[in-house]
């Protein structure tokens, strides 16, 4: 039976939550959600940096204060997942600890330090006639962010939103929706405290999934969506939403190994690039090792990886050389694992390497290893990724390393943003023209 909360005057910012409402009670608690943020966005536009960096600091320590509680919400959805026999890596994207809570209010304190990319002078030129044109930077407004298992993204995106003068209308996943509430309240307390409005950071307050079909639909209040999460949810997004959607999608994420690498530094790159996290999106998938150098480079690699619990699956030239590998399917090269296993691949040069990136891979985050710049640049120039390195983890493939302080996600799209999403590609523009009375003949 479904719960009824019709007739009850609500207030979208302390709104209980709620996990299964009836069709009108979801329009109308999206609305109410709207009519916040947009009233927020129209105040945030207009904030002055420090207010704005005032609320982002209360916020982080408001995130300190309450870390047993947000432990004991995250304690919940651990439990939760564990009893539903979700996997390992799902578990560590889900998991909160006392450390991790401190990155998320180190985050917004970098995110603070910033500067503040609204109304920064993107361009300006004078021309024959006298007007002054220049172009500025703007708040996109309000937007609504959709994302899965991460509770960081909660913080991190509302974050991000904020300082770059936009609302934020947040729905996380089910199976982090304890400790999701409780970051989001542990924000508005700091928003609060800096005189921000209520509206700027909303999370909607039900596991309901009519609440995203909802949110998809309001052209008249959210101004961009960002999806974060798995390939099911980005491509519902992107088939129902009647918003612009800024795109994250997976991250089947490579290395390739040259056959002139350095083959300690190959098997440093390649061990964290896969097995720092491994349910990160910037975790390696593929490693494709150059058959010139296979027999010097390929067991050291190996040996490392397994000695470190990942489970390697080969083609057959890799089996060749190391029968630890187990075989490697046509389905291998184009999964995103999250997980401790690695599909292993041996390419003759970096031609091979190029065309097979671009064949299996989500244009994410590729990573080279090579002794040689002209290798490098090759590399550069041939994979078409949004982020690309030399001899370099593909784990760098974050914001907060990127020196942006957070992100909301990797945009592996080429439209207005394209990968780490900070605070500055969460603007627009506007030409502001200054004349001395001119007149168009």
């Amino acid at each position: 039976m479904r719960r009824s909360v019709r007739g009850r005057k609500r207030n979208p910012a302390t709104m209980s939550t709620v996990s299964d409402l009836e069709t009108g009670d979801i329009d109308r608690l999206m609305a109410d959600l709207g009519a916040a943020a947009k009233a927020a966005a129209r105040q945030l536009a207009a904030t002055p940096t420090e207010t704005k960096n005032a609320g982002l600091r209360a916020a982080a320590r408001a995130l300190r204060a309450a870390t047993p509680a947000i432990l004991n919400a995250n304690t919940r959805d651990i439990e939760a997942a564990k009893a539903a026999g979700s996997p390992g890596a799902f578990i560590d994207r889900l998991e909160l600890t006392p450390e991790r809570i401190d990155a998320m209010a180190a985050g917004l304190e970098a995110i603070a330090d910033l500067p503040d990319p609204v109304g920064a002078v993107i361009d300006s030129w004078e021309r024959p006639n006298g007007l002054a044109i220049s172009r500025v930077r703007v708040p996109l407004g309000v937007i609504g962010i959709i994302y899965e298992s991460r509770p960081n993204v909660t913080a991190d995106a509302g974050a991000l939103c904020l300082k770059a003068g936009n609302a934020a209308i947040l729905r996380g996943g089910s199976e982090s929706f304890h400790s999701s509430t409780a970051i989001c309240a542990a924000l508005s307390e700091g928003l609060a405290e800096a005189g921000l409005p209520a509206g700027a950071i909303q999370l909607v307050p039900t596991t309901d999934r009519a609440a995203v079909g909802r949110m998809l639909t309001m052209t008249d209040v959210i101004d961009v969506i960002v999806p974060r999460g798995g390939k099911s949810l980005i491509e519902r997004v992107a088939r129902e939403s009647r918003i612009p959607v800024l795109k994250h999608l997976d991250g089947i994420c490579h290395v390739y190994v040259h056959g002139d690498a350095d083959t300690a530094m190959a098997a440093d790159i390649v061990l964290n690039a896969k097995m720092r996290r491994t349910g990160v999106c910037g975790a390696a998938e593929t490693l494709l090792v150059d058959r010139a150098g296979a027999d010097r480079l390929l067991k050291p690699i190996l040996d490392a990886l397994i000695a470190a619990g990942c489970e390697v699956r080969g083609d057959n030239a890799v089996r060749a050389l190391d029968a630890r590998a187990l075989p490697a399917t046509e389905t291998d090269w184009e999964t995103e694992y999250l997980d401790a296993i690695l599909s292993v691949r041996i390419v003759d040069g970096v031609d091979e390497a190029i065309a097979h990136i671009e064949r299996y891979g989500s244009h994410h985050t590729e990573s080279v290893v090579t002794e040689s710049s002209a290798v490098a640049e090759r590399f550069f120039a041939g994979v078409d990724s949004a982020i690309l390195l030399h001899n370099a983890s593909t784990q760098f493939a974050d914001g907060g390393e990127f020196g942006m302080g957070a992100e909301i996600g990797i945009s592996t799209g080429k439209l207005h943003a394209r990968g780490p999403v900070g605070a500055e590609q969460l603007t627009s523009y506007k030409y502001i023209v200054r004349g001395t009375g001119q007149t168009r003949p």
